[in-house]
């Protein structure tokens, strides 16, 4: 019988994590987990060698042999068909533009014969927070990730919805018009760094830091951050009529500090 444990795969604007998963149970073998740092402003190589490092981890606390399939959650722009990278102009793996990921990862790997697939990182986290998660017992919900960039993923019964008549062609929102730009330059990490510097005329490397300061600056951004975002979000709840929103990505760890204005502006 084929084996069905695979390889999942997040790639993350600071991180790549990697846990091998059992098709036939859908459980996460948690003790075959690997999360690595990674420098999304790093050259070709040091981004790959932090990937294949991770993923061949997972391999070896697996056991797997043979054929190794491996299902990336990842960013766009990217050619979820073809694997190649179109990152560009979006503040993250600019030098893996227009590269095949298959093609160089795999000299990289400990198994030769690996078979790659892609999907959208909020897309995924939609799904597997349908099938897996905690809206699992729900049929319509939106799932947002809030990191380096704005995801979104809109889903109906466990299927993602990119051509739906109630929501964003793709179900992208991220590219979408907002206050003097779009909405990714404000749902993400680099908004809140230039905010906060913008406000406090202090740097920061992160997210994590302004949460941590929790001085009259952070709360600003945060409470800024949650009315933006109740006022993009609105009409498309409107549209969408979801049962649940689900929020992911590094800067929802600080959901405690802009949530209760988002909720409060929806409501």
């Amino acid at each position: 019988m084929e084996n069905q444990t695979v390889v999942g795969i997040d790639i993350g604007g600071s991180h790549i994590t990697s846990t091998a998963v059992d098709l036939r149970k859908l459980k996460l073998l948690h003790d075959t987990h690997c999360s690595i740092a990674v420098d999304n402003k790093a050259s070709k190589k040091a981004i790959f060698k932090g990937w294949s490092q991770a993923i061949n981890a997972t391999i070896t606390k697996a056991n797997l042999q043979g054929k190794v399939k491996l299902g990336f959650a990842m960013p766009g722009p990217f050619h979820y068909g073809t694997g190649v990278a179109m990152f560009g102009g979006n503040d993250k793996y600019e030098k893996l533009y227009g590269v095949s990921i298959p093609a160089e990862l795999k000299k990289h790997l400990k198994s030769q014969e690996v078979e790659f697939r892609f999907l959208n990182d909020a897309m995924a986290f939609g799904v597997g927070v349908s099938l897996l998660g905690k809206a699992k017992n729900y049929r319509k919900i939106i799932a947002i990730t809030l990191g380096t960039g704005f995801g979104t993923a809109f889903i109906d019964d466990g299927v993602p919805q990119q051509n739906s008549h109630d929501v964003p062609q793709n179900g992208w929102l991220w590219d979408k018009p907002f206050m003097k730009s779009i909405s990714d330059d404000y749902f993400s990490t680099r908004w809140c760094l230039k905010r906060y510097h913008e406000l406090a005329s202090k740097q920061v490397k992160g997210v994590k830091e302004i949460a941590e300061s929790n001085d009259q600056y952070s709360r600003a951004v945060f409470e800024e951050f949650g009315v933006n975002m109740a006022n993009f979000m609105v009409p498309v709840l409107k549209q969408y009529r979801p049962e649940l929103i689900v929020l992911g990505g590094n800067i929802s760890k600080a959901s405690a500090l802009f949530l209760p204005v988002l909720r409060e502006k929806i409501r």
